[in-house]
């Protein structure tokens, strides 16, 4: 038995086309369920759900009254009545293979979770919805996230939506509650930490809709960003490299914004550090230019410094969370 947890808080965008990918599974219906834990939607999603179990008995309905990821995830395991828990994503479009595929690479890897790349779709034909899709699927802009760029499989640090067996969570604990945001990190890293192994299998490559906006992108990521201190707190392991670089180089970037209204050398030094990250902006877009118009190819290299900043200027804003707790009132409106 397979039970697939979807937290969901003001998804209808996403929700039908997320619940009907998984309505058509390979694996047999009468063995797995869905769980959609509503967050006090207050939108058309719980709607469209409720519409979508008339005709598919198989649905089930949680109500997270905190609104916010971890107690959706937790509130699912709990409830869930399956051996093995995928933890799935209102965004995401998922093949019919998937639950079959998911269940056989636990088996034949043996590893305590497994995920795949996601493959990032731009939500709409607009200038700034492929932005967004572009910003995500480049290493330029996400760095050594293998779930959004490799091309390979094998042992990876995180994944995405994982899949795993129920019994892990009686040794290692339900999902950090405290964590808004970077969760599914933590949550991977602590099974690093106890010699597990997590596994990306090609053969799980979803599709993902990101916002259609990238001014909001620019938004979530600064409010996301602002939770990696905090996380770092609860497990240093749950983060690496790619994720403090922006806010080193946003740093290195205001301090010589800074100097150079003081020395002609700060202005030298902070006109060879922009050159060279248009520079290589500029290469990373290029490589993606049979794919794209030329208006998006010039628009690139300033969306990827935006969003840099963005992402690393919200991380310097968490370093207060060294010292408190950020609240865990919902993000999503």
């Amino acid at each position: 038995m397979v039970s697939v947890i979807i937290p969901m808080r003001n998804e209808e965008q996403h929700i039908a086309k997320t619940l009907e990918s998984l309505l058509v599974q390979t694996y047999p219906r009468e063995c797995y369920e869905l769980i959609v834990i509503d967050g006090q939607s207050s939108d058309r999603s719980l709607e469209i759900v409720e519409d979508l179990r008339r005709s598919a008995p198989g649905i089930r309905i949680l109500t997270n009254s905190a609104g916010i990821v971890p107690i959706a995830l937790n509130l699912g395991i709990l409830n869930a009545r399956g051996e093995i828990i995928i933890r799935a994503d209102a965004h995401t479009v998922y093949p019919s293979h998937y639950i079959e595929t998911c269940v056989r690479c636990l088996e034949e890897t043996g590893a305590d979770n497994v995920g795949g790349p996601i493959l990032t779709v731009p939500a709409n034909g607009s200038l700034s919805a492929r932005l967004v899709g572009a910003v995500l699927s480049n290493p330029f802009g996400v760095g050594n996230s293998r779930f959004r760029t490799s091309s390979r499989e094998g042992l990876v640090d995180t994944v995405p939506f994982g899949t795993f067996r129920k019994e892990l969570f009686q040794h290692i604990g339900l999902f950090n509650e405290t964590l808004v945001r970077n969760q599914d990190k933590e949550l991977n890293a602590r099974i690093r930490n106890t010699g597990g192994r997590i596994y990306l299998s090609l053969a799980l490559t979803t599709l993902y809709y990101p916002t259609d906006s990238f001014p909001t992108l620019l938004r979530q990521t600064y409010v996301n960003s602002r939770w990696h201190v905090y996380t770092f707190r609860q497990n240093a392991g749950a983060l690496s490299t790619r994720h403090v670089l922006p806010a080193c180089f946003a740093a290195v970037l205001i301090t010589l914004m800074i100097g150079s209204f003081v020395t002609n050398l700060g202005l030298l030094a902070l006109g060879c550090l922009l050159t060279i990250y248009m520079v290589a902006a500029v290469y990373f877009s290029m490589r993606i230019f049979q794919h794209n118009t030329p208006v998006l190819l010039l628009a690139l290299p300033f969306a990827f410094l935006c969003f840099h900043l963005a992402y690393g200027l919200g991380t310097m804003a968490g370093l207060r969370f060294l010292l408190q707790q950020p609240s865990t009132r919902p993000i999503k409106s």
